[in-house]
């Protein structure tokens, strides 16, 4: 992390708090990750700290944290946790997004406003087995019907991150008679809402991103709070939250892999490693790599929040999801390089970053998609000059 670039009041005030916490949250990661145990401890003081108000506006009573903001702190929290860091960004994406954009009723606002104020996490339920990645369209095989003044939801959804903590969910699911794909704000305590406990993937284990089962559930009509295609002007610049985290799990391997090279001292050599010509490329072509992502990173973030409006930032945001991923893996792997077969030894820290960071290949959006999205961005651009 360099102080250089840490400029809000709220930032400085929080990334001191979560390095208040590193020492505790890095002492359960190992093991959580190994028994796939989500980091209820984690989660639990954000909440109890205010951290989870954050990006809730101040007219709601919460931190008016902005987009930057969001990012500087889910890197320094991916740095310390990568699992908590994805688990709770999506909460701290969500809730900017949904406040932002403004499209609920404004009566449903204020309550989740109130619920996220008295400890309430939230994330989207879309993924599921039969349809892939919902980035690809889809139509979920989850369905609602209305009946009797209400919608009733069936259906199974995957990659629920968060799934043992979170209290209110946001539901694709198809509407058939509409013929269109809504969301519903579903509550987990609602009567057929049951989760699976069958998360069982190598990377980001301790998410516990379960299976979400739908069978029954009833919701009142007024929560369709979304409807697939409704015109936005805004990109969703909140989903930054992703590529924050694993910049900070970059960076954990980083300050391993430098912390390593200053104190590992084999008897084949005088001093340690870190003065061997080749270790010093390995940590220089490393730290570039990282330098790289994080500067593209934050600076999207601040663009986003001057002009969110701008055409360009739609290939800004998806480019940095690409970049930060494509440069994070890199530097995870040079880090192994230094370590060398130590880094396998699950003891160290090394293997979980490797694991962790390839999960979030699969996180949207997808490198295709991203590339495609930015090459159409730029034709558009590009038409309306000529």
């Amino acid at each position: 992390m360099q102080s250089v670039l840490i400029q809000s009041d709220i930032q400085r005030e929080w990334v001191k708090k979560l390095e208040s916490q590193r020492e505790m949250f890095e002492s359960c990661a190992h093991q959580n990750d190994q028994t796939a145990t989500f980091p209820y401890k984690n989660i639990q003081w954000l909440i109890d700290s205010g951290y989870t108000q954050l990006t809730l506006p101040k007219a709601y009573g919460g931190g008016g944290a902005t987009i930057e903001d969001m990012v500087i702190l889910q890197t320094v929290l991916g740095s310390i946790d990568g699992a908590t860091a994805l688990s709770i960004g999506w909460h701290m994406g969500l809730i900017g997004e949904l406040f932002e954009k403004q499209s609920w009723d404004s009566k449903l606002l204020n309550q989740l406003a109130d619920d996220v104020k008295k400890g309430a996490l939230i994330n989207r339920a879309v993924s599921e087995a039969e349809t892939g990645s919902p980035t690809r369209g889809g139509k979920p095989m989850t369905y609602a019907k209305r009946e009797n003044g209400h919608y009733v939801i069936n259906g199974v959804k995957t990659f629920t991150s968060m799934s043992p903590a979170l209290t209110h969910i946001l539901v694709a699911a198809h509407i058939p008679e509409q013929d269109t794909v809504g969301f519903f704000l579903v509550k987990q305590n609602d009567k057929g809402v049951t989760i699976a406990n069958n998360w069982d993937m190598m990377g980001m284990r301790a998410t516990e991103s379960h299976d979400l089962i739908l069978e029954n559930v009833r919701v009142p009509l007024e929560h369709l709070v979304e409807v697939k295609g409704q015109a936005s002007q805004y990109q969703n610049g909140w989903l930054l939250h992703i590529p924050s985290t694993y910049l900070g799990i970059a960076q954990a391997a980083r300050d391993y892999a430098f912390m390593f090279a200053k104190t590992y001292q084999p008897n084949s050599i005088d001093g340690v490693i870190a003065d061997l010509p080749v270790v010093q490329q390995n940590l220089g072509k490393m730290e570039t790599k990282l330098l790289t992502a994080r500067h593209m990173l934050w600076s999207t973030a601040r663009a986003y929040q001057q002009n969110p409006t701008a055409q360009f930032i739609q290939s800004e945001t998806n480019a940095s999801k690409v970049v930060v991923m494509n440069e994070g893996i890199d530097v995870i792997d040079l880090a192994m390089r230094i370590v060398g077969a130590k880094s396998l030894e699950m003891s160290r820290p090394l293997q979980r970053y490797y694991r962790d960071m390839r999960a979030g290949l699969h996180n949207p959006p997808m490198e295709d998609l991203a590339f495609s999205k930015i090459a159409q961005v730029g034709i558009e651009m590009t038409k309306s000059k000529s």
